[in-house]
């Protein structure tokens, strides 16, 4: 089928820019050509391209304007640089594993390749002019994971259009709302959950979101119709087009089909943009020439006659021939443009390979002049092949250098002493090139935020626990308009517990807004209007549900400051509630899931509602992603309100002693705050002194050692928690004994004291029995205790 001449009302294409579009997607496609081969001779580890989709690209990328977003699809390469967002040097960068910011400013070698990212922050953490800038949020690998955060970004034009009180915060960030959220996936990629549960999400929010798809008719080695519904996610997403309601609007255009592409993209983006009506671009007839990745060959699983369509239907020798064939330029032409492009392809792997090898080598040749001072044979043959060695790897040099120092132990020498200091500097400069960045280092850190104690006077009122956050959310929609809260039953209602009771009809529905059970989206919405400048609230309405959201925190919150070393955030405050209850799904306390699966966010376990208040002043006020638990049970227990409700903060990483003893510490947080101060006086009329600390927060974890200090004193430990044994129980007593040195001080063994590796059964009695209760813990800590002085205390149990 000939490809018909472009005749789009928004785009006239010169010969000139059409050649320009061919030369680029040539030089796509020889970079993924050229970076297949990298990995195959051993300069790369592992490759993954964007061959087979380059037309399509360089289409959606004319509609691409300064102050929009990406977030998107580990092929997108081709739109990366035709909108100047990355260029081939960086792409070669990143395929090396370069730690230069410099030569890979999408995540300094910590992603694989075609991950990219752009810079968002300026050097001291703070956000930079978005609106003047193209924008793509920072890549992931798993399948769809990207989706729940292309939600919020389109969502945050929605607020700018539509949310007056944000007139004056917008600026940097919004120009009238009119920012369009560019979203791509494979074909493969849309049975993930989290790609249907988006898209739900972008038809009822009608935010500006475009969907591109790219169709190869594979997923690996599966073919669609082993996927997909009718073998098309376009014919399946038909109901969620426009009738008469909002929707989403549906276009199926070939991979291959250039003019089609501009025209299609063109006139889909211009509506997007003004009406804020999202469109789905599902793009057909893509191909995959190199198969999907470096891993293996398509030819094991294609047909020959799949093989042969992909051959004749390439984008690019389409696009090819239709330029040919429309006079647009002369083969010998392309021929002369392909050689150079080719070349220059290949000039740009030569310096990117290069700029990669060449530090290294540096340091590879700091580590030999040591190593030649030490005249030992065994020695001399590390050292030998650490200096012949083609490609250096930093992992070479510092494996090298400690089995030197670790055979020449014994032997002191100056030459020895060097090695130990090059060992212990060289491991700095890695880890802080590897492993830095998890957390904020700005001004704005949460552990940076003033602390203000909560000031009582006489005429404090003595309420609901409920009523302090109420007064406080009140407090805080007033002083920071960019704060909002999206979930379940908080607008309308109030929240399920009533602690946003009537700040809808003070603040308005943008600002306290329900969804739909979509708790993954809900954290993505929040996600992607953090990263666009906004202050969001997530709201999971229990915590058991939270792990509806746990591959997206984990994932993709969680780790956003790291793999883009500082270059990108989202300050996402998310709520829940849980800890005890009734029932199996409403009592749930998986602490040390989230304290593990989501290192890089904060963990706030207050034990009252006043502490909660104080934690979400801290984090509303800081710019690293938090998430607060609040206690289920204490919503209707009295609370004075503080007089600076909404001002107080409480720091992160501070224990709080609840209850001084001498003869035990137990530690514990949240829930178990309560039981522990009722066993503790238990425990007084038994003879028992029990120190009862509360932890706070389980990340960061008690900064200053604080219950290391405690332990002094003691000599005796438990830690207690509602978690599964080996739980978050287990956490805090490896960070006391082994991050603390706790043992030291210790006269018997430290003791967890956990609830049942079940769920907790229904009811008080299923709560007594499957949870730590007042009378087990005064079991545990009178018996350590007695453990150690056996002639002070008879036995409780005979």
């Amino acid at each position: 089928m000939m490809a018909r001449a472009v005749r789009s009302s928004r785009f006239t294409l010169t010969a000139e820019a059409i050649i320009a579009d061919y030369r680029l997607a040539y030089s796509s496609r020889r970079a993924s050509i050229i970076g297949r081969a990298e990995v195959l001779r051993g300069n790369a580890t592992f490759g993954i391209f964007g061959d087979g989709k380059e037309l399509a690209q360089l289409a959606m990328a004319k509609t691409f304007q300064p102050g929009d977003w990406r977030a998107g699809y580990y092929r997108d390469q081709t739109f990366m640089w035709a909108t100047r967002m990355s260029n081939v040097r960086q792409f070669f960068a990143q395929l090396y594993g370069n730690a230069d910011l410099e030569a890979e400013p999408a995540s300094g070698g910590r992603q694989m390749g075609n991950h990219f990212a752009t810079r968002l922050l300026d050097a001291s953490g703070a956000f930079t002019r978005s609106v003047d800038t193209p924008n793509t949020s920072a890549d992931v690998s798993n399948v769809a994971g990207w989706m729940p955060r292309l939600v919020g970004l389109g969502y945050a034009s929605k607020l700018y259009r539509e949310n007056p009180q944000l007139k004056y915060v917008a600026e940097g960030f919004s120009v009238r709302g009119n920012e369009v959220a560019f979203g791509t996936i494979g074909d493969a990629a849309t049975s993930e959950g989290l790609f249907w549960e988006s898209m739900n999400a972008i038809g009822v929010l009608q935010i500006p979101v475009a969907m591109s798809v790219w169709d190869d008719g594979y997923g690996i080695s599966v073919p669609i119709a082993a996927e997909t519904t009718k073998a098309s996610i376009s014919d399946v997403l038909r109901g969620f087009s426009p009738d008469d309601r909002p929707g989403i609007d549906i276009h199926v255009v070939r991979g291959w089909d250039y003019p089609s592409l501009v025209e299609t993209y063109a006139n889909a983006i211009d509506k997007v943009r003004r009406e804020h009506r999202p469109a789905l671009i599902h793009v057909t007839e893509m191909t995959q020439p190199q198969g999907h990745s470096t891993s293996g060959s398509h030819e094991r699983y294609k047909s020959k006659e799949r093989l042969r369509f992909e051959n004749e239907y390439d984008c690019v020798a389409r696009m090819r021939d239709w330029i040919i064939e429309f006079g647009v330029a002369s083969e010998s032409q392309l021929e002369g443009w392909e050689a150079a492009d080719k070349e220059a392809v290949e000039a740009a792997r030569d310096l990117a390979w290069e700029a990669f090898q060449a530090p290294i080598r540096a340091e590879r040749d700091r580590a030999v002049a040591i190593l030649r001072r030490i005249d030992m044979p065994e020695v001399a043959e590390i050292t030998n092949s650490l200096d012949e060695a083609n490609k250096v790897t930093r992992a070479l040099v510092m494996s090298s250098a400690t089995r030197v120092l670790h055979q020449t132990r014994g032997i002191p020498s100056p030459a020895r002493d060097e090695l130990a200091e090059f060992i212990a500097s060289y491991g700095r400069e890695n880890d802080e090139r590897y492993n830095s960045h998890l957390y904020s280092r700005s001004s704005e850190s949460p552990l940076r935020v003033p602390v203000e104690p909560a000031a009582y006077s006489e005429n404090s009122p003595l309420v609901d626990g409920r009523q302090v956050l109420v007064r406080n959310f009140d407090a805080n929609f007033a002083r920071d308009p960019r704060i909002f809260v999206i979930g379940e039953d908080v607008g309308k209602l109030g929240d399920v517990n009533l602690v946003f009771e009537g700040l809808q009809a003070r603040y308005g529905d943008l600002r306290l807004t329900d969804t739909g059970i979509r708790e993954a989206t809900i954290l993505g919405q929040a996600i992607g209007a953090a990263m666009r400048g906004l202050r969001p609230i997530c709201d999971i309405q229990y915590l058991d549900y939270f792990l509806y959201a746990l591959e997206t925190a984990s994932d993709d919150l969680a780790t956003l400051h790291w793999r883009t070393v500082g270059g990108q955030k989202a300050p996402v405050v998310i709520r829940t509630k849980g800890h005890r209850l009734v029932g199996i799904w409403h009592s749930g306390s998986p602490m040390s899931v989230l304290v593990n699966a989501m290192r890089g966010i904060y963990v706030c376990v207050p034990r009252n509602m006043t502490q909660a208040a104080g934690f979400y002043n801290t984090l509303f006020r800081g710019d690293n992603p938090g998430i607060v638990i609040e206690v289920l049970n204490g919503y209707r227990l009295k609370e004075r309100v503080p007089d600076n409700i909404g001002a107080f903060t409480i720091p992160l990483g501070v224990p709080e002693v609840l209850r001084e003893g001498t003869d035990a510490t137990l530690v514990t947080y949240g829930a178990g705050c309560a039981l522990a101060l009722d066993a503790a006086a238990t425990l007084e009329g038994l003879g028992v002194s029990c120190e009862v600390i509360d932890a706070q927060t389980l990340n960061p974890f008690d900064v200053e050692h604080m219950l290391a200090k405690s332990l002094e004193k003691t000599h005796a430990l438990i830690c207690l928690d509602e978690d599964v044994p080996g739980g978050a129980s287990a956490f805090m007593l490896q960070q006391i004994l082994e991050v603390q040195n706790g043992w030291w001080h210790l006269d018997a063994a430290p003791r967890t004291l956990a609830a049942s590796p079940n769920r907790p059964a229904y009811g008080p009695d299923g709560d007594y029995f499957t949870k730590p209760n007042r009378e087990s813990i005064v079991a545990a800590v009178y018996g350590i205790v007695r453990e150690r002085q056996p002639w002070r205390l008879p036995p409780l149990d005979s």
